[in-house]
């Protein structure tokens, strides 16, 4: 469940309030935003969530949306902390630290794709599993990817994965998840393309381009009642 902000004293109240959760596996949350807190300060943050949260912990490290890029050092000291128990790796490409990370992968800590064109090549380094918005669409497709990278079948996850890359690029053409929602919406997944401002619906391209990458049975709408269930 997604949990935090860019205060540790709020994000440590947030935490608290999944202990009324009893489903509650774990808490993704972010690396601090805006305020760009050092290295050393992000480490000092998650140690103090991780020690006052009743669940595991796992870090959101999305930089190009907190302004907060860490090293690989610095994400071995975060795995080494009491109750961190991965990181959606959201970096926006397969940069040095993730390979470095995966090449030799701290026991016990989870690293998992949260880019989602390049999931599939996260997962060929030894990725744990992913976090994936376009998941919502074609899930079982998504699931095999990492099955088969797992499994070693690289010629069914080459496959998998450049078809499923083409599809992400599509749903984030605009701001995420405002594709994601149109598609949803227009295959009768969810009953409204609304989106909160300063978000704006997406446009009808951008929707159809998407569409486009659906296995035509899931680019059926379903009906009213299939649509509700």
């Amino acid at each position: 469940m997604g949990a935090g902000t860019n205060d540790t004293r709020r994000s440590a109240a947030a935490l608290a309030e999944l202990a009324a959760w009893p489903t509650a596996g774990a808490a993704l949350v972010p690396v601090p935003a805006f305020t760009r807190p050092t290295e050393d300060g992000v480490v000092a943050h998650f140690a103090e969530l991780a020690r006052r949260s009743p669940v595991p912990v796992v870090v959101y490290h999305v930089p190009h949306r907190t302004g907060r890029s860490l090293s690989a050092p610095t994400l071995r000291r975060l795995a080494a902390l009491p109750g961190v128990v991965g990181v959606k790796h959201a970096v926006g490409a397969l940069d040095a630290d993730a390979v470095e990370l995966l090449a030799d992968p701290p026991p016990g800590f989870a690293v998992l794709a949260g880019d989602d064109v390049v999931a599939s090549p996260l997962l060929a380094l030894g990725a744990a599993g992913a976090v994936l918005a376009s998941a919502h669409l074609h899930t079982e497709r998504f699931a095999a990817l990492v099955l088969a990278w797992r499994d070693g079948d690289v010629a069914t996850a080459r496959a998998l994965g450049g078809a499923l890359a083409r599809l992400s690029g599509a749903l984030f053409a605009e701001p995420n998840p405002t594709v994601l929602k149109g598609v949803l919406h227009a295959v009768g997944r969810i009953g409204s393309a609304a989106v909160r401002l300063p978000l704006l619906p997406a446009g009808p391209d951008p929707v159809a381009a998407a569409l486009a990458h659906l296995d035509p049975r899931v680019r059926t709408p379903s009906s009213p009642s299939s649509a509700s269930a």
